[in-house]
This record gives C-alpha cells, sequence and structure tokens, in this order.
C-alpha cells in the first residue's frame, strides 16, 4: 500500500513538473525588453547610471533662489566658522588689485593647497568679494557627491561642482569650461584631495588644462594651517591661525603645454608656500636658484617626515595654536 502510494505521488510530480515545463516554453520565444539580455562571456556591462557623483545635475544651485540662499550661509555660519575657527591672515589681494579694478573684471581659477575640508571655506571668504559672488568649486564626485542630501548641500551652501578626482572627464571639463566662460570664478584643487600626512602632493593638471582650453588665469595659493586646525583623520578640530596668500594671475605661455604649464603653477605655489614661512624677498631668491622647499616634504618615510613637520609648522601660522608641545626625551 504504502509503494502504490510513493509511485503516485512520484507520478502527480512528474505531471505538474511536466504542465510548469509546457506552460513556459511559450516565454522562452519572448526576449528583450521582456527580459533582461543576455550577456556575453568577458564583457564588463557599464555601471547604470544613478544621477550622482559626477552625474549630479547642479544647474538648480545657481538659480536665483538658491544663489541667494548661498549668500545667507555664505555671509552667516560659513563666515563664523572660518573666524572662530581658522582666523586667517591673507596675504596677496594686492596682486590682484589690477584685475578687481576693471569695469569687468575677468574670470579667474583659483589653484589652492589641499589639506582640510575647511580649505573651501577659508577660500570663499579670502577670496576678493568681486570674483566671490560667482564663484563655483570644483568638489570630489566620490566624496561629496556620493549620496542625495550630502550632493544637494555641496552644490546649496559651497556652489559645488562634481569631478572625478583622477582625471576630469569630458562632461566636467565642458561644464566647467561653460561656467567660466559665463563669468564665474573657480576654485579647484590641484593635489584632487586632502594629504594623507600633512605634506603637499603632486599636481594634477586640472587648473593647467581649463586655463589653456578657456584662457581664464589661474591664481596659485598657498594655505598654511589648516591641517593643524582640521587635518585628514582628525576627529575634531582644534581652533587656530592660518595664512592664506595669493600669487599673481598666471596665463599659458605660447606653444606651452599643459604639462608645463602645470609645473609652473605647482612651482610658483611652492614659492609662496616659502613665502608664507619666511618672507617675500627670501622667498623669491630661492626661487631664482630653484631652492624653495618643496611642499611635498623630505624624500624620507615614517616617523622623519612627521619630524620635520612638526618643525616646519613652527615656522608658520599652524605652529601657533594653542596645542601640546611634543615631548622629547633628554639624550643627554
Amino acid at each position: 500500500m504504502a509503494k502504490k502510494s510513493l509511485r503516485r505521488a512520484q507520478q502527480l510530480a512528474g505531471s505538474a513538473e511536466q504542465a510548469v515545463r509546457a506552460a513556459a516554453t511559450p516565454l522562452r520565444n519572448f526576449g528583450f525588453p521582456y527580459r533582461a539580455p543576455t550577456v556575453p562571456r568577458g564583457v564588463e556591462v557599464p555601471a547604470e547610471i544613478t544621477g550622482l557623483g559626477a552625474h549630479y545635475d547642479t544647474g538648480w544651485a545657481r538659480r536665483p533662489v538658491a544663489s541667494f540662499a548661498r549668500g545667507l550661509i555664505t555671509e552667516g555660519p560659513i563666515r563664523l566658522a572660518t573666524r572662530l575657527l581658522t582666523n586667517p591672515e591673507i596675504v596677496g589681494h594686492d596682486r590682484l588689485a589690477d584685475l578687481a579694478r576693471l569695469d569687468d573684471p575677468p574670470a579667474l581659477i583659483f589653484a589652492p593647497t589641499h589639506h582640510s575640508h575647511f580649505d573651501t571655506g577659508l577660500m570663499i571668504r579670502a577670496i576678493p568679494v568681486v570674483w566671490r559672488r560667482d564663484l563655483v568649486v570644483a568638489a570630489a564626485a566620490d566624496y561629496f557627491f556620493d549620496k542625495k542630501w550630502k550632493a544637494a548641500i555641496s552644490a546649496l551652501s559651497l556652489n559645488a561642482i562634481p569631478i572625478d578626482r583622477e582625471v576630469t572627464g569630458r562632461a566636467s571639463s565642458d561644464l566647467l569650461a561653460a561656467l567660466i566662460a559665463d563669468g564665474h570664478s573657480l576654485v579647484i584643487y590641484p593635489e584632487g584631495g586632502r594629504s594623507q600626512d600633512g605634506w603637499g602632493q603632486e599636481f594634477k593638471g586640472g587648473a593647467a588644462y581649463l586655463s589653456s582650453k578657456t584662457g581664464a588665469p589661474v591664481v596659485p595659493v598657498f594655505i598654511d594651517g589648516t591641517g593643524a586646525i582640521f587635518g585628514k583623520g582628525m576627529k575634531r578640530p582644534k581652533p587656530g591661525r592660518t595664512k592664506v596668500v595669493f600669487g599673481r594671475p598666471m596665463l599659458a605661455d605660447d606653444d606651452e603645454s599643459t604639462r608645463r604649464f602645470n609645473a609652473r603653477i605647482e612651482r610658483a605655489v611652492t614659492t609662496l608656500g616659502d613665502e608664507a614661512l619666511t618672507d617675500y624677498w627670501t622667498a623669491r631668491q630661492r626661487a631664482a636658484t630653484g631652492d624653495n622647499p618643496p611642499l611635498t616634504g623630505p624624500e624620507f618615510t615614517g616617523w622623519r617626515r612627521d619630524w620635520a613637520l612638526a618643525d616646519r609648522r613652527k615656522l608658520g601660522a599652524a605652529g601657533k595654536r594653542r596645542r601640546q608641545q611634543r615631548p622629547w626625551p633628554d639624550l643627554g
């Protein structure tokens, strides 16, 4: 009896399987778009565009209502935080005075060093008002535009434009070029991201490329002190003093390649860094002989770079903030 029941159950299961197979057979004749297309082996399907990252549309942030709101943010929270936390000293506005006095000042590309998230707010407050009104900021797409809420805050408060860190894509470069042609000035960090260890990084060619493409002058800028106040890896800011040094506007020479122009911009910022720690004359004397201390620091590793960075900070504004002095052992 049990064997008959088991055999009967197996027959019913087989009949059910055949019925399902017969019902599904017509569906096999329907391909895309009723079911996902097949992908050949070895072919990598591009990621779906989500509207975030470098594809985020920031056009709404430059409309009148958003611009008015950003003005309130700039003159309110950003100004207050910059004053209380960074207490900046600004040097070099006189090097931009000739352009600022024009009836229609040209758009500029500001190329500062980058050690902290405070750098952008500091630059917004430090740039002369004739360029500050129509200022856009190139921001890392994978950090500031990876979530909708972060993208909205960055676009509204900073007028930020998403760009790739490693290489500026065609869409991003075309957008930035169009904004510059429309009279917007730009803040772009040639290092591509914040310093990892307090020293500078080699410059990428974004500022030089956009200048060559649009004809807008590049203004080299050195920021001293923000890395010690709120550098990468710090949990909370430590109020202190900073210094922002503006250089003279630069244009590419005739037949000068983007690579060579970028190297010249980096040398100009290096000279400004020397000026921030010494004085104008000493920095220019060293620049004439190529002896300015490099932004990237000594070619050491580990603790020797940390030691050299501590000595460097004692010379500048960063060394003047209230912090505990590092105790060194007495070796006799």
